[in-house]
């Protein structure tokens, strides 16, 4: 069977919309997604506010109750009949996260198993066929075919497979024939 290695944050998980909200809130700005684009909210943020902005992603609360990119449920548990779905996250790059991106996981999506949740610090590590992730860097190191998953930050980026959403996802393994 096949396996695709899935990123959590801005692929499952609407990490970004979390972070606009903290970051809004505590400084009465107004940025939106619109305003990152090709750019990711540490490179338009000042250097007096780069502590807070990590601080927010360090809090307990933060990963606890992301919002669901719409879509993604459905179509990974479609493809969990047909793939071995591993979820791969950088989780170590923010320590704290561990333990509310496990619990998320269970939460939404119960039909993958904790054996399948990959907590790392560097994807090159990952051995599948297919990996769906929003950072490009993380696409690079990996040996299968890697799907650029759309978010502001890569909205310039070329020279990966793009899918803009979870029914594009969808659609492009709906052409991928089975294998053992």
């Amino acid at each position: 069977m096949q396996r695709i290695c899935v990123d959590m944050d801005e692929v499952m998980a609407d990490t970004l919309a979390e972070h606009l909200r903290r970051y809004n809130q505590h400084f009465d700005e107004t940025v939106t997604p619109a305003d990152l684009v090709g750019k990711g909210l540490w490179e338009v943020t000042p250097l007096e506010r780069q502590q807070q902005l990590r601080a927010f992603l360090d809090a307990e609360d933060f990963f606890e109750d992301l919002a669901l990119m719409p879509g993604a449920q459905d179509v990974l548990k479609s493809l969990s009949g047909r793939f071995e779905i591993f979820i791969a996250s950088q989780a170590m790059v923010v320590p704290n996260s561990l333990g509310p991106k496990y619990r998320w996981l269970q939460r939404h999506f119960p039909f993958i198993p904790p054996t399948h949740y990959v907590f790392c610090g560097d994807k090159s590590i990952l051995r599948a066929d297919y990996l769906i992730d929003d950072q490009p860097r993380n696409l690079h190191l990996f040996k299968g075919t890697g799907l650029l998953y759309t978010a502001p930050h890569n909205l310039t980026t070329t020279g990966w497979i793009r899918v803009d959403n979870w029914k594009q996802v969808d659609d492009y393994f709906a052409g991928v024939p089975i294998s053992d």
